[in-house]
Parts: C-alpha cells; sequence; structure tokens
C-alpha cells in the first residue's frame, strides 16, 4: 500500500437543518492509525459531561426517560419550598406528551430546540465514516500497523451501527418483518465524500441490514485485534451484546440467544445486592457488570424532591417487592417522592469531615444532598443509557429462550439474575410457564433496566411482537403553576398515548423537514388532553 499523508476530511454538522452537509479540514492530516484513534476519542465516542438540570444539561438524548411509563411530574411537597428546577419541564414537555413536533412549548405559543439529537448523531456517524474510509489508506506492513488498523475500524463499526440503532428507533417503526422493507427510518449515509444533495429516508429493514452488517464487521475485526484494556472504549463483549439486542429487536430469536450466550460467558459477572452498599450504585464505573460506556448521567437531576420536577412513576416502584433489594437500592423514597439511586451517591456529603455519617437515608435531606445537589455539575464516568452491562445479556437469553419455547432455559437464566436481586431467604425463583413466563421476563426487564434507556424502545417491540404480543397506554400529567417560582398547583393536565397512537415515532426535526424539500415526516396529530382545576 502506497505511503503519504492523507487529508482528513472531517464530516461536521451545521444547526441550521442541514444536516448531512459537510465541510472539510484540510489542516487536519492522518499518517497513522494513531492519528485515527485520536479522532475516535475525541470526536466519536460520545463526551462524559457533567451533570445538569434538565433545563441546562447538554445531553442531547435527555429525553429517552420522559417517553415511557418510568418517570411521571411530581406532585407531591417540595423538599424546600419553591424549587430550583424552573424550566427544565417545559423544555421535554413537547416529548413528554408526544407532540405533533418535539420542541413544542407548554403554552402552545413556540417551539423550543429539537434537532440537537439528531444533529449530534448524524455528526458522530460521519465522523465515524472518515475513520473506517481514512484507514483503507493506511500501510499496513507491520503487525502494530495491522493491529492498529483493525482496533480504528472495529470500534468505529461499532460506533455506526449503535448510532444508526438510536436513529432507526426513534424515528422508524419497530421492526416488525411484515412491513420493515416498507417502513420509512433515517437517512442512510456511510461515505466520507461531500454530497451536496438533499438525502431520503432509507427503510427500517435498510436501516437494520447496515447496522447488523457495521456489527459483524465490527466483530471480525476486534477479535482479530485482541483484548481491549478500557471500558470506555468498544471490544468484542460489547459488539456482541449489542448483537443480541438487535437481533432480539428482529425477533431472530436464535441469534439474539446466541449472542447472549457469547456475552455471557464472555463477562458472567453480576453484582450482588446483599453485599452492596446503598449509596455504591449498579451504574458504576467500579461495577462488575459494566461492559462498555460512553456519554454521562444526569438522571438523579430530573428527579428532584422539588415542585417541577419528576419522580419514578408509582406504577414501577410497586413492582418491587419488600424482599426485592432494588426496591431500595436503585430508588430513594420519601413519601410520594421515589428518587434515581442507581448512580453512587456523593458520600462526601453525607457524612462529616471525620467521616462520620452526617444523613442518614431516612432524612429528608439524603437524596438532596447525596444525589441531587452532591452531583451537580461533577463529571459522572459513566452513562445513564449508553451502559453495556451483563444483566442485560443474562435477560435477552431468557427472553430469546422463551420465544423458543425452551422454558427451562429461559427460567434459568432470568433466576441467575433474580438470585442477587433479593434478601436472603426469599423466594426469588420464577416457576412460570407461556405467555405468563413472556410476561414475568418481560417484568423482570422494566425492574432491572430501569432509566436505562430501554423502556421506550421495549414497549415499541412488545407491539409487533409475532409470539407474543403485548400493547400498553400510557398516562402522564403535566401541572400548570401560579407562576414560575411558585410550588402552588393550579392545574393539572392528562395526556395519554395509545397502543396504536402515531406517538410511538418521534417526529423528525421541523429543521431536517424544511431543508430536505420533500422528505416525508411522521404524521402526528393534534395532541388532546383533559384538564382539571385544582
Amino acid at each position: 500500500m502506497a505511503t503519504g499523508i492523507i487529508p482528513l476530511a472531517l464530516l461536521l454538522l451545521t444547526s441550521c437543518g442541514d444536516f448531512l452537509k459537510e465541510y472539510s479540514q484540510d489542516t487536519d492530516y492522518v499518517r497513522s492509525w494513531r492519528d485515527l484513534d485520536e479522532l475516535l476519542i475525541g470526536s466519536c465516542y460520545q463526551n462524559i459531561i457533567s451533570a445538569d438540570l434538565l433545563s441546562t444539561t447538554n445531553d442531547n438524548q435527555y429525553f429517552i426517560h420522559f417517553l415511557a411509563d418510568e418517570l411521571d411530574e411530581y406532585d407531591g411537597p417540595s423538599h424546600e419550598k419553591g424549587s430550583m428546577e424552573y424550566d427544565g419541564k417545559e423544555r421535554v414537555f413537547g416529548y413528554y406528551t408526544w407532540q405533533a413536533r418535539s420542541g413544542q412549548n407548554d403554552t402552545y405559543t413556540g417551539f423550543n430546540k429539537e434537532n440537537d439529537s439528531w444533529a449530534e448523531y448524524y455528526r458522530l456517524i460521519n465522523v465515524a465514516n472518515n475513520v473506517i474510509e481514512s484507514a483503507k489508506t493506511l500501510d499496513d506492513n507491520t503487525e502494530e500497523q495491522r493491529k492498529g488498523k483493525l482496533k480504528v475500524c472495529g470500534e468505529a463499526h461499532f460506533l455506526r451501527a449503535y448510532y444508526y440503532f438510536m436513529l432507526t428507533n426513534f424515528y422508524g417503526k419497530a421492526y416488525d418483518p411484515a412491513t420493515a422493507s416498507t417502513d420509512l427510518a433515517v437517512p442512510i449515509k456511510t461515505s466520507q465524500e461531500v454530497e451536496d444533495r438533499f438525502f431520503s429516508r432509507n427503510t427500517v429493514q435498510e436501516c437494520y441490514d447496515l447496522i447488523l452488517s457495521d456489527l459483524l464487521s465490527s466483530e471480525k475485526e476486534l477479535e482479530e485485534y485482541g483484548t481491549q484494556t478500557s471500558k470506555y472504549r468498544a471490544s468484542t463483549t460489547a459488539v456482541h451484546l449489542l448483537l443480541s439486542r438487535v437481533y432480539l429487536y428482529m425477533q431472530n430469536w436464535e441469534k439474539a440467544a446466541e449472542y447472549a450466550q457469547k456475552t455471557i460467558n464472555e463477562h458472567p459477572s453480576l453484582a450482588n445486592l446483599k453485599v452492596m452498599s446503598h449509596t455504591s450504585g449498579i451504574i458504576s464505573q467500579t461495577s462488575p457488570e459494566l461492559i462498555f460506556s460512553m456519554g454521562s448521567n444526569s438522571v438523579m437531576e430530573y428527579t428532584m424532591n422539588e415542585a417541577k420536577s419528576f419522580t419514578i412513576s408509582q406504577h414501577i416502584y410497586d413492582m418491587y417487592g419488600d424482599d426485592d433489594l432494588r426496591k431500595t437500592q436503585y430508588i430513594w423514597t420519601n413519601g410520594k417522592f421515589h428518587g434515581y439511586k442507581k448512580h453512587p451517591a456523593n458520600t462526601n456529603a453525607l457524612k462529616t469531615e471525620d467521616g462520620e455519617e452526617k444523613i442518614s437515608e431516612d432524612d429528608v435531606n439524603y437524596y438532596f444532598n447525596g444525589y441531587y445537589y452532591g452531583l451537580q455539575k461533577q463529571l459522572n464516568d459513566v452513562s445513564d443509557k449508553n451502559f453495556f452491562r451483563s444483566s442485560e445479556a443474562y435477560l435477552n437469553l431468557a427472553e430469546a429462550m422463551a420465544y423458543m419455547g425452551k422454558e427451562t432455559e429461559a427460567r434459568n437464566a432470568v433466576n441467575t439474575l433474580r438470585k442477587y436481586r433479593f434478601t436472603d431467604g426469599a423466594d426469588y425463583e420464577i416457576t412460570s410457564t407461556g405467555n405468563k413466563l413472556i410476561e414475568d421476563i418481560r417484568d423482570e426487564r422494566e425492574r432491572e433496566l430501569l432509566l436505562e434507556g430501554h423502556r421506550w424502545f421495549d414497549l415499541r417491540r412488545y407491539a409487533v411482537n409475532t409470539k407474543y404480543q403485548q400493547k400498553t397506554e400510557i398516562t402522564h400529567h403535566y401541572y400548570y403553576y401560579e407562576d414560575r417560582q411558585s410550588d402552588v398547583i393550579k392545574s393539572m393536565c392528562t395526556f395519554k398515548l395509545s397502543a396504536d397512537d402515531w406517538g410511538w415515532v418521534l417526529p423528525l426535526p421541523q429543521s431536517v423537514i424544511d431543508y430536505n424539500v420533500g422528505m416525508p415526516q411522521n404524521t402526528r396529530g393534534e395532541r388532546t388532553y383533559t384538564t382539571i382545576t385544582l
């Protein structure tokens, strides 16, 4: 292969809607795979950002937790009079109430910005495209050069697949084998070339074909490369877990089970909640379940024991029995409020300078000090939604086995997880059969993967499942207050997302539709609601 200095075109996005129109930075050059490795670290993996309030967070996928039935607006008494979060719920209103435009404000007088997530994903995809294409032109005469190319290509293929997977499941219908070849998803672009043209939407099937192709390429490349030492870089095990998830969504049960088992073989560890500290958090850098993570975690800033904030929904809290350790390990409860505890607490904020306990867990100030205010503006080193962990592999395996009628294997997989989730002496084993077994596994998935970015996608795929279809209606409440800083509610609006509603697919950002003339929108009608004056 010829040697030389290769100009690197960094494909970036503008904010005015031309999401795939690129410009090049000819001052950047690729001389070796190490240059591409630096590009991956700095521009292709999602960044760790500080935890921040809902109104100001730079996390562009924050809305994923507000779409399903995991959160509801909190209407109980505030930890302190008034509210420290004035504008957050207004920002998420369009997503939380499934409006025709996701940027809809809560007074119906205008629109908030709504294309940040779309733009970020395509910016990251464009960088991955550059890495994959630029690597083809590099030397591979030495073992170090060859291994380096395998590493960067394997990671870039994984990341591109993951980003298209997220885009497809936000903006396309859930994968239905009967309609995937005609259902529209998102535009596909895999070249690094500057293309001055409008883009059209590819089908769900075309997107999944690319996702699988990229993941299988990544699997081959990373297996040949060898062991990754960092949990912040894509690894063969991360690829296997994502393949298991993708095949589960595609209803390819055999492949879903195969890759779930591969993941378990490579990373069988499960956290034992019986011995884990209440402040440690299952979603942490030191978790024995961690396979891969990128991005950050701000959920504790969205769930505050205050007015104008959100709480883990009562229906999910009620799913945990008193002998289920997750009821207190994953959730902190004070009256009507249920806060997010899956991230490690700021223990310094809960102790005196001498290390003595300053605030006990039953103190009303515990969550404020240890989680919400205690973690605000801190760089949280693992993600709330891009956290790949071994528990999912056991749940994927159990679900796939149940669909194939291999009920013993299904129960073994889910009970292996549950063994570490209950108090000593508890009857933790699931013994059901048939559709009840499937329901039990789905319920276990809901309990275990709470607020990790799975629930919205899971509800969508259950609704088109050919083995056991399960459709859901979601109800969200939204409160209007006397004024911006008040904690006095004047009215409650109730929004419903019915089982066959158009709201199960997000609308494309309006700026994308405006720029790409003729691109079809995901049609959404006017969202109706009922109002009660309080």
